[in-house]
């Protein structure tokens, strides 16, 4: 092939005679979203991944929120076994809400607790991380880094094994992690901090408003940070619930597309949500009422059956009694002290005074001496222990051995609401409850027309399941 400055020689001149000929095509060369060249880019079409960013959101189909939120739902609920129909869709609205933060006046604390170990607290940060806005996940960031961080923000803190950090076993003074976490609940807080050299210190007001969930074992967080939050008291998960497999690039992979929908859906509403007024439940008022108006402004201007899902959850997470903040060692004896107890005696209730006395009875158990000086397991610290566990007690009818009136007492059972079998299938080895598995489902209340022989369920095994 010749033109008329003489014959090709290279693949490259043949090219670039062909691109003389018949031209290129527009924006070649060139970012399609600044005009700038795009030499130096690695992509053909954008100058740098922010100018990608702008023209995605600018070109992106924005579905309807209602649809948006179902799914991220349905996203969330893959990864854990939560203790409520209502966490799902709550970490989809608190999701949502942190790519709109900057418009609210407050944004909420979430917390993660649970009373042991395993319970899928990392896991809900581990894919939250791939739908909020501006992830920054950390387990032991200093004071000071975070204070930077938040001021060059914006970003989104996700702090794991925070009860650690509050501890006070630990030691040392975590005042000022305390304080970052208390002011930035609100966009108009600011810490002022003194910089620079004793020559030339000044002072320095640090804006520290950024949205944050917290992971951690249930007892360490400070009341001034739980007052501001949404608390989700997670559950150890049985072997018979199932979760899909995390593989973190996969979930990233998939998550993808759902937060660039979730961004660009809040990005149409954040002028409505932001000036808002929505009609909070009955009884919702003052400091939970400032919580979740973020979130049921967002789930009104999502439409559907967002409104009732928000404010159903809303009444749920205000009204469920906040687990006991003790430790969880001595409460994982008592379970298994516990089944034991059941499962010798064949039992599928036993009232209140018959555990206090078996259980004190115990050699080498730390019941008939908590504190070193004779000081017993009573029903108010039983009752204590097992709260977290949400177990509860409920009254029993025992017959009186002399023939006389049927007793009513305070007692424990095995199955149903407020059973312990529930406990034991989560926080106990399987073997260790293999006993208690064909225990019928009984309902001890206050108003059951069944009276115990416990002469009877002492001396034989309780009967086979019911059809």
């Amino acid at each position: 092939m010749t033109t008329q400055e003489g014959p090709l020689t290279t693949v490259e001149d043949t090219v670039s005679a062909i691109d003389a000929t018949i031209g290129t095509p527009e924006h070649a060369g060139t970012c399609c979203q600044c005009g700038r060249s795009l030499t130096g880019s690695p992509s053909d079409d954008f100058c740098t991944e922010n100018c990608q960013t702008i023209w995605r959101a600018e070109h992106a189909t924005v579905l309807p929120g209602h649809e948006v939120l179902d799914r991220v739902t349905a996203f969330v609920a893959r990864y854990n076994v939560f203790p409520s129909k209502h966490c799902a869709p709550m970490l989809a609205l608190w999701y949502a809400h942190t790519h709109a933060a900057d418009h609210f006046y407050v944004t909420p604390r979430l917390i993660l607790s649970s009373v042991e170990p395993g319970s899928g607290k990392t896991r809900v940060l581990e894919v939250a991380q791939f739908l909020v806005r501006a992830p920054e996940m950390t387990i032991s960031a200093t004071t000071p880094a975070l204070f930077r961080m938040v001021n060059e923000g914006p970003i989104t803190i996700l702090f794991d094994e925070v009860d650690t950090i509050f501890n006070p076993k630990n030691g040392g003074n975590n005042e000022d992690l305390r304080g970052l976490l208390n002011a930035g609940y609100k966009r108009s807080a600011t810490i002022a901090r003194c910089v620079g050299d004793a020559k030339a210190m000044k002072v320095q007001r640090f804006p520290v408003y950024a949205p944050a969930a917290l992971a951690g074992i249930a007892g360490n967080m400070p009341d001034t940070i739980t007052t501001r939050a949404i608390t989700v008291h997670m559950q150890r998960r049985r072997e018979d619930e199932e979760v899909a497999e995390f593989w973190e690039e996969e979930v990233e992979a998939e998550a993808a597309p759902l937060r660039e929908q979730l961004a660009a859906w809040v990005s149409t509403v954040t002028d409505k949500v932001a000036k808002g007024r929505p009609v909070m439940p009955e009884g919702v008022r003052d400091r939970s009422a400032e919580i979740w108006r973020p979130l049921i402004a967002i789930a009104d201007a999502a439409g559907g059956d967002w409104p009732d899902t928000a404010r159903a959850a809303c009444v749920h997470f205000v009204t469920v009694a906040a687990a006991s903040r003790n430790s969880g060692g001595l409460r994982i004896r008592l379970l298994a002290d516990l089944r034991d107890l059941f499962t010798a005696r064949g039992a599928t209730d036993l009232t209140t005074a018959e555990i206090l006395d078996a259980l004190c009875s115990l050699d080498e158990a730390p019941w008939g001496d908590l504190d070193g000086h004779g000081k017993t397991l009573d029903a108010r610290r039983l009752a204590k222990e097992l709260e977290p566990y949400r177990v509860t007690s409920k009254n029993l009818k025992r017959k009186d051995p002399g023939g006389g009136k049927a007793k009513v007492s305070k007692g424990y059972y095995v199955h149903g609401e407020g059973g312990l079998a529930d406990a034991w299938g989560r926080y106990l080895p399987t073997s260790a409850t293999a006993a208690t598995a064909a225990t019928p489902q009984v309902n001890a209340v206050a108003d059951t027309e069944a009276v115990a022989d416990t002469n009877a369920t002492a001396r034989h095994p309780p009967p086979g399941p019911p059809d």
